[in-house]
């Protein structure tokens, strides 16, 4: 049996107690540590709630609106942001708040457009050890600590999703929207992929690997659509709802309770 002084991880309080023939708490820790973790836990999950809520409030009127997703790393100088802030100033000007994550590169251009342009310019900003850090073009500024409440609420208040060449974080966006949209969890709207110089490759291998494998069914693959220019992804959004408003559905509104 081991020395309780030679245990790692046991408190003094707990090697006290084993040489005294009580038990440790468990995992070593001391029943002071425990609750301190515990209520440190729970104040994190109320920290995590007020995010969800300060989104409901400020975002909640903020309609119609379209979520725009695109790389951190290109500069004012490349062709994607002035295709980006063109496509935000379109939308803008026909009446769509533009929501970004609020950084910069393309989240900045979309941004830039849409404040210019008539309607709000939405940033939902996070806290990051990098890259991260809000642009100066937002009429409403949110800040998240984490990123599944900023993922909802990128979701939830959008009635299309635009995306613009990106590395990781765009792609994650993608796959989480196409996830949320086949499986049922939100409502079906527009999914546009803009640049198809840019984004053929990822569909192609969607069609020979994942189709061809069963992986995905053909209707997954129109969930999307591409579009190069930015009057073509007006005309998407138009076209995908002429036949009913912008605004959710009762139905759709309870969809969106459990995002």
């Amino acid at each position: 049996m081991n020395n309780p002084k030679t245990v790692p991880g046991l408190s003094d309080k707990d090697r006290a107690r084993q040489s005294a023939g009580a038990p440790a708490a468990p995992f070593g820790r001391s029943g002071e540590s425990a609750t301190s973790t515990k209520a440190r836990e729970s104040w994190h999950v109320l920290g995590i709630m007020s995010e969800f809520v300060e989104a409901a409030e400020r975002l909640g009127d903020v309609r119609p609106a379209v979520s725009i997703f695109g790389s951190a790393r290109l500069s004012p100088t490349t062709s994607e942001y002035a295709l980006t802030e063109r496509c935000a100033r379109l939308l803008s000007d026909a009446g769509f708040a533009v929501i970004s994550g609020g950084g910069p590169g393309l989240m900045e251009a979309a941004n830039k457009g849409a404040f210019e342009g008539k309607s709000p310019s939405v940033g939902l900003n996070i806290d990051l050890p990098h890259e991260q850090f809000a642009n100066s073009y937002q009429n409403i500024s949110l800040r998240f600590r984490h990123f599944f409440s900023r993922k909802v609420a990128l979701v939830k208040y959008a009635a299309a999703f635009i995306f613009m060449p990106g590395g990781f974080g765009t792609l994650d966006e993608l796959a989480e929207a196409l996830t949320l949209i086949q499986t049922g969890k939100t409502r079906r709207m527009p999914i546009i992929l803009v640049d198809s110089s840019f984004w053929s490759g990822l569909l192609e291998w969607m069609r020979s690997d994942l189709l061809s494998r069963r992986l995905i069914g053909a209707d997954d693959l129109n969930l999307m659509s591409v579009c190069d220019t930015p009057d073509e992804v007006l005309e998407t959004i138009f076209a995908f709802y002429a036949h009913r408003g912008f605004a959710p559905t009762p139905s759709e509104r309870e969809q969106l309770l459990y995002l």
